[in-house]
């Protein structure tokens, strides 16, 4: 073990494989590439408790690469902790498999991801497997990137940091799923729906803007204008397909006149979209 100290060799309880508690040489530590970016407030929170209770508590999570280096898919924000306050080791749980370094979001446990985050991790783990299994299907991947808008959304977000997508997240549910074709093939399609659903966006933020201008600030007026417009509203079922669905929506909000809408129907749309949160 590059560097190195092993502390035991141990059989986990659930499957009964191998895995190694070690100490690591944090400079041979790094994050998996596809993971969210740091948050100094986080890191800065981290050292804090790390400094007042004299002590570092949990083990990351590593998974040996290359060229000596570890990756870790779940502790990133406690490494830089360490790192930051002078120490030269971590304490990791280390396994021999990487492909566990793809089923990042269900390990990372150091703080809940919002829709943003995710779908950034998510496309970046798609673009790192293109390079290393970019003739495997989303379809193998569902359980790692566990929901399919996720992907779309992380190609907006890439060029967009700004953008609000939890407007569309009911409707994405519905329509936007996993391709049974190669990762290569699919990215194809994949871009396409991000494109299509950020000029939907474009045509929807004038129109948001357009009520605030009117003092109107409700906090779920975005997905109030989006309601106006969704063909298939609270539909437990679909036969539409995406691209039909946001082609349909982009022509309704081509139309829409904002002054159309009473205060009654905005506040009734609003309401009725209050549980869907960014």
């Amino acid at each position: 073990m590059m560097g190195g100290v092993v502390l035991a060799i141990y059989q986990e309880p659930y499957g009964k494989n191998w895995q190694i508690f070690a100490l690591l040489p944090l400079e041979k530590v790094k994050p998996t590439p596809f993971q969210r970016d740091l948050s100094t407030a986080h890191v800065k929170r981290l050292q804090e408790v790390i400094e007042e209770l004299k002590r570092f508590i949990d083990p990351i999570v590593a998974i040996r690469y290359s060229n000596g280096e570890y990756w870790t898919p779940n502790g990133n924000h406690r490494r830089e902790a360490l790192l930051r306050l002078g120490a030269k080791q971590i304490p990791a749980i280390v396994i021999p498999d990487i492909s566990v370094a793809f089923h990042i979001l269900s390990l990372n446990t150091e703080k809940a991801h919002n829709l943003r985050e995710k779908s950034l991790e998510v496309i970046r783990m798609y673009k790192g497997l293109l390079e290393t299994n970019g003739k495997a299907s989303e379809m193998e991947y569902a359980f790692q990137f566990e929901e399919a808008y996720f992907i779309t959304l992380g190609l907006i977000y890439e060029n967009h940091p700004k953008f609000s997508g939890s407007a569309y997240v009911p409707i994405l549910k519905k329509v936007d799923n996993f391709m049974d074709v190669p990762l290569t093939k699919a990215l194809t399609e994949r871009e396409k729906r991000a494109e299509l659903l950020k000029e939907v966006d474009d045509l929807v933020e004038p129109i948001v803007h357009s009520f605030r201008e009117r003092g109107i600030n409700h906090p779920f007026l975005k997905q109030a204008v989006v309601s106006k417009v969704n063909p298939i509203k609270r539909k437990r079922k679909t036969t539409i397909g995406y691209d039909e669905l946001f082609k349909q929506m982009k022509k309704a909000l081509e139309k829409l006149d904002p002054s159309s809408i009473t205060m009654d129907e905005l506040i009734a749309l609003a309401s009725e979209m209050s549980e869907w949160v960014d």
